[in-house]
């Protein structure tokens, strides 16, 4: 039979008290109330910033964007599978923000500058945010080149330049290559 010293146990319990961290950690935590249409929805995230990116219970992304008094409405940078009404989300307290640089050139990236391409993580110093103005028209480098799209009728009837601006007119999923983006 093993006995048991009363000295071993008290400098067991010493040395657990000593290296016990008490220290506090504030976080806002929410509930998803609602998920759909890659919109989740939550209460609970009284501090949440507009543009903040918020880390759901199975490791998911979204960004805050519809703040109201109730809940929040958030965009989700996922399929939204894992996510169930019900699970906890946790603000990250850091505005969405993606990475700029030279080091992106080639590289494919989602939404947020993660890499999917698998060649390993982008090496940048710079960042900018998500939702930034763009730059004013005096700044930009003149259009000079043309832009082929490949489909003849566009072509023929609306010259593009590389570098140029334009706004294409449709509804979601008609196939339309950028929203009022840079065509490059």
């Amino acid at each position: 039979m093993v006995s048991i010293r009363p000295d071993e146990i008290s400098s067991i319990i010493r040395q657990q008290i000593e290296q016990y961290d008490q220290s506090i950690k504030a976080s806002n935590v929410g509930t998803v109330l609602q998920v759909g249409d890659g919109i989740a929805r939550i209460y609970g995230l009284e501090n949440a910033m507009a543009s903040e990116l918020l880390e759901f219970e199975n490791g998911s992304i979204g960004i805050a964007l519809n703040l109201e008094e109730d809940d929040v409405g958030a965009v989700l940078m996922s399929s939204g599978r894992g996510i169930e009404e019900g699970s906890s989300v946790k603000s990250t307290g850091r505005i969405a923000q993606v990475p700029v640089g030279d080091a992106l050139i080639g590289r494919v990236v989602d939404a947020l500058g993660r890499p999917i391409d698998g060649k390993g993580d982008i090496q940048t110093s710079e960042s900018r945010l998500l939702e930034s103005p763009a730059p004013g028209i005096i700044a930009r480098k003149s259009v000079c080149e043309p832009l082929q799209t490949g489909i003849t009728a566009i072509d023929s009837m609306i010259p593009v330049g590389r570098g140029q601006r334009e706004l294409i007119i449709g509804d979601r999923q008609t196939g339309k290559p950028r929203s009022r983006s840079t065509l490059s």
